[in-house]
């Protein structure tokens, strides 16, 4: 019975969470796997010359061994930190030698960086923590950069957002390895979901907008979370905020950061996720009560935005309830 290896390479100044959430998804799905008589995983972690690292954090990581010594794994992790904002090259001269011998390569937020140095993620699909999407995309025009996804998986190369979006990754490796069912075991044992879609958006649309100045458009931003049923259409907001339409609306957009029917169809996005989630009630009821007016319309705006349809964005979460 052999097990595969996932090696986690090691910086000082690496954010601890990128290294330990992978890591231990790993692990507790080779417990699982291998009291079932399967193969499981092999965890391993490198530095590029063996000696212990310090985490943002302050935490010393010991790691296994020196990276130049390491044997290929089958999946490689590169977390991220301020310490990849040099790239670093002993890092990505390794992945980049060994890169045709290993099976998966994924990154953990910043160290899509690393990845990049490396030449692994020209001509693909790729993210990192919100922060820093721009930065990369701009510094590798040859990558596809995905601002708003959980974590992107383009052929054998994964990427993912900020810190925890690499439990949610290593989840998707796990469920492709040994199964949904395992992967839902460890996702139970680590109470997280199982698991956020890939394209699920970084950040809430609240999150993601600016809160306007001027008191009647935050007003209006209340007003909508609050009733995302009603008639939200620009003529209604710039009434409510006592404006013309045309005022209202290139106001809105240079105070909160996005035109106002962008907004809006955020907030009833996330709000019908929130209910899919947290509720038992219909997609019908959903719909009517979020905006949607009908469940169709309601499942093309999943679709358009995360790529499945409220009945199988429910059905992750649902398989969950029952707990360990």
């Amino acid at each position: 019975m052999r097990s595969r290896t996932v090696l986690c390479t090691l910086f000082d100044r690496v954010q601890s969470l990128d290294v330990i959430g992978p890591l231990e998804v790993f692990a507790a799905a080779s417990d699982f796997a291998v009291a079932e008589g399967r193969p499981g995983y092999t965890v391993r972690t490198a530095s590029p010359d063996g000696r212990a690292v310090t985490s943002t954090c302050g935490v010393r990581l010991e790691p296994d061994g020196a990276l130049p010594s390491a044997r290929t794994p089958h999946t490689l992790i590169v977390p991220g930190g301020p310490g990849t904002r040099g790239g670093q090259p002993e890092i990505a001269d390794w992945v980049r030698r060994r890169a045709a011998r290993i099976e998966r390569l994924a990154s953990v937020c910043t160290g899509a960086f690393v990845l990049a140095r490396a030449g692994l993620l020209d001509g693909r699909r790729a993210t990192t923590h919100w922060a820093h999407c721009e930065s990369l995309a701009r510094a590798n025009p040859a990558i596809d950069v995905q601002p708003d996804a959980i974590f992107v998986r383009d052929g054998r190369v994964s990427t993912s957002a900020g810190v925890t979006s690499g439990i949610d990754l290593a989840l998707a490796l796990v469920e492709e390895d040994l199964g949904r069912r395992i992967a839902l075991t460890v996702a139970r044992m680590l109470v997280v979901f199982l698991r956020r879609p890939g394209n699920q958006a970084q950040f809430s649309a609240q999150l993601a907008a600016q809160t306007a100045a001027r008191e009647p458009l935050r007003e209006v931003q209340s007003w909508i979370s609050e009733h995302p049923e009603a008639d939200l259409s620009v003529p209604a907001l710039a009434e409510r905020a006592a404006l013309s339409p045309r005022h209202f609306a290139r106001a809105f957009r240079e105070e909160v950061g996005v035109p106002p029917a962008r907004y809006v169809a955020g907030v009833r996005l996330e709000l019908a996720r929130q209910r899919l989630e947290d509720t038992g009630d219909g997609v019908e009821e959903i719909a009517r009560s979020c905006g949607y007016g009908t469940p169709e319309a309601m499942r093309r705006a999943f679709l358009a935005a995360l790529g499945l349809p409220p009945a199988e964005y429910r059905r992750r979460f649902d398989s969950q309830a029952a707990g360990p």
